[in-house]
This record gives structure tokens, C-alpha cells and sequence, in this order.
């Protein structure tokens, strides 16, 4: 609990000074005067000034934001002598450049997060598949347990090498939300039969971007050996006698490949809310052994499901995916642009109705990933730091008055007319988008919820 309430504060702490000092840096370079850089709103918790003519720079006690105050004659009276400082009497495209430093702040930031990950290295799980998921896109390729990924393409022409597991999901995530097919090259886990595969996704249904999407095309989990691990005293799995190191070679009769099967199985031991005994056929020290295993029953929002109280599977096997200086930079750069596309098309898609809002995270899903991250290691927490600075990128772009994309719209309106937003005008957008961000918040926040409550 304390390192997720520290990896969201520090995230939160990073990504609003790095946006608001985009804003602050570029005003003084155009000759405003800044009057307050604050992190966070309401009460001053924090305070410093140099002098009454320098910037005061402020914490604050509700740390959802920041702002940069400057001098503006349409917010106060602006002493004669001062006035080629404020604000509102600089150029078009100096107002631009000033609103427009955040947003590009972000961006800039997550480029150089993403390079640093590359550049420290990741351990992630190597391209090896476990079972399809019944009746997937992956078991209708014809993709199998222990099946390793080495290649995407587009057109089966070009391709391109995979480097692990995470890589394999992004190429296939933005096929799906493309409404493309992709080829895959695969072959056994040692590399030999070398065949190629076509993962049908065009047409897939893809308003939900989340862990069902992927069960419905079929990667479930990495390849991981059938061994369990650590057996809970007075689970399930100890009453029926499983020990640790206990290697499962079938239940019920069902030849089991790999612990993602075997945990499907276990889940799906449970008929009408009860659960049922299983057969499992096990070896142990060398001995091939039948046990009755009877699963307790948990609830998962709406469905019950079987648990065994032991840690079913081996760890995936792993790879350390690391880049050079030049490699990890243009990485970090295709990364950030891709990662802004997908977040524009997600927006444009729950806009028009082919996305659902579900997918809209707040504050609480992010706290919870930026602790599951921070957990993992530095160079997940610069991944996720990166990802949710690209978010906050680009949301503070779009077109809603409450936000910098909201200033730049005004800015090119007045470009285009000669003249500014008439006052009138302003007000009821000021209230318009007050409302809208109202919304978007309150709807994150009941996603949020329901996903904790385990109702998504």
C-alpha cells in the first residue's frame, strides 16, 4: 500500500511540474511575467519567493493538477509599466507557444522515459504461448502451447523480429483496433519447424481494449510448465494432497500442456455454483500418482469460479530486451507516437459510440498501476511513468475549453477571423467544458471503481 501511495505520488508529483514548467519556461522566454508556478490546488501547504518581482512557487494541498499564473489585464488591473509583460498583449503565436509548452512538455518527457527503460533493460517474458483460448482468434490460426513467436508482418512480406512477450501484444492490440490480420512467424520453443500463421482480427470487436479482448484472441499468459508451486496449508490444494514441485499431466482425462490450461481448468471446475471434484494424474519424484482434488468456489463479480489455495505454474521463461543509445532514442520516439495515435483513435472511437467508456481509467487505476510497476522495477515504473505522460499530453490537447486545447482552439479562431472570442462566448465555453470534464472525471472514477469492486 505505501509503495502504490508513493509510485502515484511521485508520478503525479513528475508529470504536473514537468507540464506546467513546458508553460512557465516558454512565458519567460516571450517576456510574461510569471506570478504563481504552483503544484496543486486549494490551500498553500508550501511556499517560496526570492523577491516581490520574481515568480512564487507554491504546493498546494489537493495535488490533481497545477497551474502557471501570469500577468493578464483581463484578470487584473496591470500598472502602465508592466504591460508589455502581461499575458494577453503578446503576439498570436507567442500565446500559442506558451499554451501549447505543457502538452509538448509531456511529450518530450515521455520520449526520454521510454529511452531510459530501453536503455536500463527490462526482463520480460520470452514470445512462447501457452494454450489458446477455446475458440479464439490464436486457436483458429492454429497457433499451440509452446509455439514461439519470432516475426510479425503486415502483408506476409515484410517482417519484422519480436523480442518478447509484451512486444507480441502491442503488435497484435494495434492490429486489432486497425481492423487488420497479422502473420505471425512461429516455431517450437528451440526454434526448429519454422511455419507462418495468420491471426484473423479484422472485424474483431473492439470496443472494450482490456483483458477480455485479449482472451478473445487468445493470448491468455506465456508458456509456463505445469508445476505448481507453493501450496497454501488447509487450502484446497493441501487437503487433497498436492505438494509443491508436483508436475500435472492430465485432469479428467485431458492431457495438460501448460499451467495457463491447467488454470483454466480449475476455474471452470465450478457447475451451477458448486464446485465439483477433478481427476488429476501428477508425477512426483518420478512417480505417476491420481488424486481427487475438490476446488472451493470464489465469486469474481457475477461468476463463481474453482481455486485451489497453490501457485499453479513455473515462472515464463525470460529475456532482458535492451537497446543501445541511437536504438533506444528512435524506439522511445516511434513508442510515444504510437502510443499518442492509439490514445486519439481510442477518444475518436468512444466518441462516435465503437469504443465503450469503460475504457476510460482515473486516478485509482493508475495509482494501482503505477504501484504494481514501481514493484516490478525502475524501468517498468519509466514505462508507465512515459505511458501516463503521454496521456496527459495528449488529453490536455484536446479541443475542450478547460484545457490547452481549448486555448489553442480560441487562438485559431482568432487567427482565422482577425478577432478574438467575444467574452459572451467565452463564459458559457468556460461552463460547457467545466461540465464535460465533469462528466469524463465522474465516469473514470465509477470505471475505477467498478473495476476494484471486480464488476468489469
Amino acid at each position: 500500500m505505501i509503495t502504490t501511495v508513493l509510485a502515484f505520488l511521485v508520478a503525479l508529483g513528475l508529470l504536473i511540474v514537468v507540464h506546467e514548467y513546458g508553460h512557465y519556461r516558454v512565458a519567460r522566454a516571450c517576456g510574461v511575467r510569471v506570478l504563481r508556478f504552483s503544484v496543486g490546488f486549494g490551500r498553500v501547504l508550501w511556499r517560496r519567493q526570492r523577491s516581490p518581482s520574481d515568480p512564487e512557487f507554491t504546493i498546494c494541498a489537493l495535488p490533481l493538477g497545477g497551474y502557471v499564473r501570469m500577468l493578464d489585464e483581463r484578470e487584473e488591473a496591470v500598472p502602465p509599466a508592466l504591460r508589455d509583460q502581461a499575458f494577453n498583449r503578446k503576439s498570436l503565436r507567442q500565446r500559442t507557444a506558451i499554451v501549447a509548452a505543457g502538452p509538448v512538455a509531456n511529450l518530450l518527457l515521455a520520449i526520454v522515459l521510454y529511452a531510459c527503460a530501453h536503455w536500463i533493460g527490462i526482463d520480460e517474458p520470452k514470445a512462447v504461448l501457452g494454450t489458446p483460448v477455446a475458440s479464439s482468434v490464436a486457436e483458429r490460426a492454429g497457433l499451440h502451447a509452446g509455439d514461439w513467436v519470432r516475426a510479425f508482418s503486415h502483408d506476409g512480406a515484410q517482417w519484422t523480429d519480436l523480442r518478447s512477450m509484451t512486444d507480441l501484444r502491442w503488435e497484435i492490440t494495434q492490429a486489432a483496433l486497425h481492423g487488420e490480420d497479422l502473420h505471425l512467424m512461429v516455431s517450437d520453443a528451440l526454434g526448429h519447424g519454422q511455419r507462418v500463421v495468420k491471426m484473423g482480427l479484422a472485424g474483431l470487436d473492439t470496443r472494450n481494449v482490456d483483458a477480455q479482448l485479449m482472451r478473445r484472441i487468445g493470448l491468455a499468459s506465456p508458456f509456463s510448465e505445469p508445476v505448481l508451486g507453493e501450496v497454501k496449508a488447509e487450502g484446497a490444494a493441501a487437503r487433497a494432497g498436492l505438494r509443491s514441485g508436483d508436475r500435472v499431466l492430465s485432469v479428467d482425462g485431458a492431457r495438460i500442456v501448460d499451467a495457463g490450461q491447467l488454470r483454466e481448468r480449475i476455474r471452470e471446475s465450478v457447475r451451477g455454483g458448486t464446485e465439483r471434484p477433478m481427476q488429476w494424474t501428477i508425477e512426483r519424484a518420478g512417480q505417476t500418482l491420481e488424486i481427487t482434488v475438490q476446488p472451493r468456489v470464489v465469486s469474481e463479480g457475477e461468476k463463481r469460479v474453482g481455486r485451489i489455495d497453490a501457485f499453479v505454474g513455473q515462472p515464463p521463461a525470460m529475456v532482458t530486451v535492451r537497446y543501445g543509445p541511437i536504438d533506444g532514442l528512435s524506439l522511445a520516439v516511434t513508442r510515444t507516437w504510437e502510443v499518442s495515435a492509439l490514445t486519439v483513435r481510442m477518444l475518436g472511437r468512444m466518441l462516435i459510440g465503437e469504443a465503450s467508456l469503460k475504457n476510460l481509467s482515473g486516478p485509482l487505476t493508475i495509482a494501482d498501476y503505477a504501484g504494481q510497476s514501481a514493484r516490478l522495477g525502475i524501468a517498468y515504473y519509466l514505462g508507465f511513468l512515459a505511458l501516463v505522460s503521454v496521456s496527459l499530453g495528449v488529453l490536455n490537447l484536446l479541443p475542450l475549453p478547460m484545457l490547452d486545447g481549448g486555448h489553442l482552439m480560441y487562438y485559431l479562431f482568432e487567427g482565422l477571423t482577425g478577432r478574438p472570442v467575444s467574452e459572451l462566448w467565452l463564459k458559457w465555453l468556460q461552463r460547457g467544458g467545466a461540465l464535460i470534464m465533469l462528466l469524463m472525471m465522474s465516469l473514470a472514477l465509477s470505471n475505477d471503481v467498478a473495476r476494484l469492486l471486480g464488476l468489469q
